[in-house]
């Protein structure tokens, strides 16, 4: 059965960062160990409630994806064992399916985001000006529809506890040089498109998602943290989907809708969330898994 851990304890390793879901390891100056945790955040907020088994599911699709997309794009895998570098007497069986040894590579300040219809943030922008990140789109376009050719939207990487902020390409330009945007940009929509097709001949449409890259000393771009998981896009069962409504989801959406019918101002702390949410949106990961990966963590 799939674990459950809200925060990761490995004694006498150097912890550098806690995100919202992942703890990050120091193991020497070019590796590292990501441990995915149970944690959940929701309009950028981290909620009190684990979802069991949520990190195993994460890195699992991650994993699965980094594998599928190594001929597209360079990822940050090492292939190392994860056993063998935990400290003694840590349960490895509570990390070694939600956690990676991977390269120290130098973070990209970019969210680097792919759109394939228009929904969310993206769907509000549209409404206000008819425009998304600085790119013009057709008037008349209606909400989930599906985009005339997916768009790289990139936002700003907001810390902890803050929103992130739609941005246009100029912007990234400015912030890290045209050279490095215009790979990060033909990066995003290269495994967007290839991940697109591959989803939607399994039944999901998946909608948006959001990349993380990295450089190493070198300057090479690589993508890292995690891939086309329900934590970082939309995935919608094909069957489901209609123009004109929020389609249901396979992500964390089934959680915010829960949010958005409490009197809650969307800032630290997090609502408590009840059982039959934790347990929804868990059955909801598990089927995504399931459905792209053919993985079944029980």
């Amino acid at each position: 059965m799939p674990t459950t851990l809200l925060q990761s304890n490995l004694p006498g390793m150097n912890l550098i960062h806690r995100g919202k879901v992942r703890d990050v390891y120091a193991l020497s100056r070019e590796e590292l160990l990501i441990v995915a945790t149970d944690r959940l955040s929701a309009f950028d907020v981290v909620l009190p409630d684990p979802i069991p088994g949520k990190g195993e599911m994460l890195c699992q699709i991650s994993n699965f994806w980094f594998a599928l997309t190594a001929h597209l794009v360079p990822n940050h895998l090492t292939g190392k064992p994860v056993a063998g570098v935990l400290p003694a007497g840590t349960d490895a069986a509570l990390y070694e399916k939600r956690s990676i040894v991977t390269k120290r590579l130098k973070p990209v300040p970019v969210e680097a985001i792919a759109r394939g219809y228009l929904i969310g943030s993206g769907w509000k922008d549209y409404q206000a000006n008819g425009s998304l990140c600085g790119i013009k789109l057709p008037a008349g376009l209606r909400q989930a529809e599906r985009l005339p050719q997916p768009i790289f939207t990139p936002s700003t990487k907001a810390p902890k506890g803050s929103h992130d902020e739609n941005v246009s390409f100029d912007v990234v330009v400015k912030t890290i040089g045209a050279d490095l945007a215009e790979q990060v940009r033909a990066a995003t929509l290269k495994i967007y498109a290839f991940a697109a097709a591959y989803a939607a001949q399994r039944g999901i449409l998946i909608a948006d998602t959001k990349f993380e890259f990295g450089t190493d000393e070198a300057g090479k771009l690589y993508i890292m943290d995690e891939m086309l998981t329900p934590d970082s896009s939309r995935f919608w069962p094909a069957d489901e989907y209609r123009v004109g409504i929020s389609p249901p989801s396979y992500d964390k959406q089934f959680v915010r809708d829960y949010l958005e019918t409490l009197n809650w101002n969307k800032t630290a702390p997090g609502p408590k969330l009840p059982a039959r949410v934790i347990e929804g949106t868990a059955a909801k990961y598990a089927e995504a898994l399931k459905k792209l990966a053919g993985i079944s963590l029980d």
